[in-house]
Parts: C-alpha cells; sequence; structure tokens
C-alpha cells in the first residue's frame, strides 16, 4: 500500500484530501494523479476494479489503439493494434498493481453530506459493513452504466410488460441465444456487433431501430458486414419502429409512422439501447444536471462543480450521450482535477 492511499482497515483521525467514487479507468487516473502529487485519497467502488469493463461482449475489441488507453504512464503493449476487453481488464488490473492503489472494491456509498471542512461519506461493504469517510474534496467518477434507458414497452418492463424477464441490457456472448427468436434493439456497434454475433452462432436474430439508418458511430470495418446481412434479409431490419409489448413466446413490433404492427416470434430481446450515468450523489449534494443533456453543472477547465470541492471525471461529465467522453480522452480528467486541487488546497 502506498503511503498516501487508505485501506478500509485503517481509521484516520484528519479528513483525507480527496475521495474517489468510481474505480473504472478514469477514476484510477485520478488516484494516480493525486497520489503523485502527495495528496491523500481513497478511492472505492461498488463493484470490482473497471466493473463496467467486465459487462462488455467477451470478445468485444475496442475501437481505440492500446496508447490511448494508457493510464498512469504504464505502457499498454499488445501485439494487436487494437486490444480485447480481455487485454484491457489485464492493463488496468496491472497499473493497480504498479501504483499501488488500494481500491475499495464493492464498497457503495450510500450517502454524502458535506460538513465544516470536509465531506462526509456513508459507505456499506457487500458484507454489510457501514464505514465513513471524511475528505476535503469528493470526486465522483461513477460512468455511464447508472441506469439502462428503457424500452418503454406498455406496462413498463418491470411492471407487466417483461414477465418472464426476456428483455436484457448486457450482452457478453451468443451462446445461451442458440436456435433461439432474439431481437436486437438499437443501431449501434454494440447493437450491431451482438446481432452479428447471434447470427453467427445458430440464433434467428432481427433488429428494431426508431432511425432509419445505422448509427453514425458504427466500426467501419463491421458496417458492411452488417449492412450486407439486412440487405439479404439474413438479418430482418425494422426501420423507424419500436417494440410495444410482449406476448407468450411473441414480440410486437410497431413502426412509428404509419402505426402497423408486426407480430413476430421472439424469446428473448436484446435492449442495446445505451445507459445513463447515475448522478443520484451529485444530486444530493445539490450538483443539477441538464434535464436535456443528462451534463452535470461544472466548469470543463477544472472538472469542479459549482459545489465547492465536488469534482466530476469520465463518462458521467458526458450525461445522456456516453459516445462523447471515452477512456481516452476522460483519462486526461485525473491531471486537471489533481492540479485545480493543489491549487485550492494551497
Amino acid at each position: 500500500m502506498t503511503p498516501n492511499s487508505i485501506a478500509e482497515s485503517e481509521s484516520v483521525s484528519e479528513p483525507l484530501d480527496v475521495t474517489i467514487v468510481g474505480a473504472g479507468p478514469c477514476g484510477l487516473a485520478v488516484a494516480i494523479a493525486v497520489q503523485e502529487r502527495g495528496l491523500s485519497y481513497a478511492i472505492l467502488d461498488r463493484g470490482c476494479i473497471t466493473e463496467s469493463l467486465t459487462h462488455y461482449p467477451s470478445y468485444m475489441t475496442f475501437f481505440s489503439t492500446a496508447e490511448r488507453l494508457e493510464i498512469g504512464s504504464v505502457p499498454f503493449t499488445i501485439p494487436e493494434p487494437k486490444p480485447t476487453r480481455r487485454d484491457a481488464l489485464a492493463y488496468y488490473r496491472h497499473v493497480v498493481a504498479h501504483h499501488g492503489i488500494e481500491v475499495r472494491q464493492y464498497e457503495d456509498v450510500t450517502g454524502i453530506e458535506r460538513g465544516e471542512g470536509a465531506f462526509t461519506l456513508d459507505t456499506r461493504t457487500r458484507g454489510g459493513r457501514e464505514n465513513r469517510i471524511t475528505s476535503r474534496a469528493v470526486v465522483i467518477a461513477t460512468g455511464g452504466f447508472g441506469e439502462p434507458n428503457r424500452l418503454g414497452l406498455e406496462g413498463g418492463e418491470a411492471d407487466g410488460g417483461d414477465l418472464d424477464g426476456r428483455v436484457i441490457h448486457y450482452y457478453k456472448e451468443p451462446y445461451p441465444f442458440f436456435d433461439q427468436n432474439v431481437i436486437v434493439v438499437g443501431a449501434g456497434n454494440s447493437a450491431v456487433e451482438a446481432a452479428l454475433d447471434l447470427y453467427r452462432n445458430g440464433a434467428r436474430v432481427r433488429m428494431v431501430h426508431f432511425a432509419d439508418t445505422l448509427d453514425r458511430g458504427v466500426k467501419p470495418w463491421v458496417r458492411p458486414d452488417v449492412e450486407n446481412r439486412i440487405a439479404s434479409a439474413e438479418i430482418p431490419m425494422h426501420w423507424r419502429s419500436r417494440i410495444a409489448r410482449l406476448g407468450a413466446g411473441t414480440a410486437t413490433i410497431v413502426e412509428e409512422t404509419t402505426g402497423a404492427e408486426t407480430e413476430v416470434a421472439n424469446d428473448w430481446v436484446l435492449a442495446m439501447t445505451g445507459w445513463r450515468p447515475d448522478a443520484a450523489l451529485l444530486k444530493d449534494l445539490g450538483v443539477e444536471s441538464d434535464p436535456d443533456t443528462g451534463i452535470p453543472a461544472h466548469d470543463a477547465a477544472t472538472m469542479e462543480t459549482p459545489e465547492p470541492g465536488v469534482y466530476i471525471a469520465g463518462v458521467i461529465a458526458a450525461g445522456f450521450n456516453a459516445n462523447k467522453i471515452f477512456i481516452e480522452n476522460g483519462r486526461e480528467h485525473g491531471a486537471i482535477i489533481a492540479a485545480h486541487l493543489m491549487t485550492s488546497f494551497g
């Protein structure tokens, strides 16, 4: 353990300089930056280190090259130009070990309050033990996987619209869906790659998308493949459509322009519709988010919110548009925040 990081078992009589909530790549970049400047800190996550990456498809390849995912001046060396999910998971754990970062995994922040000269964070471990941390500043780096964008099913997903639990918001691999009727909702990279993977591994897959074209950001080496599958009807595509309701072994797809309904056989729905960041902690601290963009109020030059001592880092700063901030630009927030903290602390 480094002299500036605080492990769960230690008691602290004085407030830490900063507590970082979220141990994804951007949260880790903050921890490294403040540690290099001699600031005391704690970093914790309600899941494991880089929890969001564990939910990516098992065989996913990143769009970014390896060097653009590097943090903490640790080279990301692989034989291929673009890293896989497995490469990234191994790399970020190596970074943690290299820098001696003590991440308090599986410890959820249940509340934050501002006191006189310090913040108090109440936390709970997976085993139910409650802890308390005080620090002069707080960085919220909880990423963009707070709440999935729901489908708007009649009755709602949790209130009768999905009685048999067939709607899934994460996709890992195709094998559970062999010889099944699967609808993939969306037309971004996650949806396109899932649909192709399913198609090639024995699932009967179709796609549903609210727009009339694939998302602009679909990987250029993937786009021709899915366009050909759609053109040949090997993967039927329902443009300008949504799933209205689920029945026993069926799904009803509605074309938004005409209102025409099509009932199809269905066993599973993979809703690759994106996620919204969890801004609850920020809201508790008085930080408002733009209702249209979801972006928390903050100064991009310092990453500090209008609430002094409260910072944001990583994908949460992109609000509802997770494609605006990636690891490759969110990793820069750590140095920005650390420099501002040094100025603030004098």
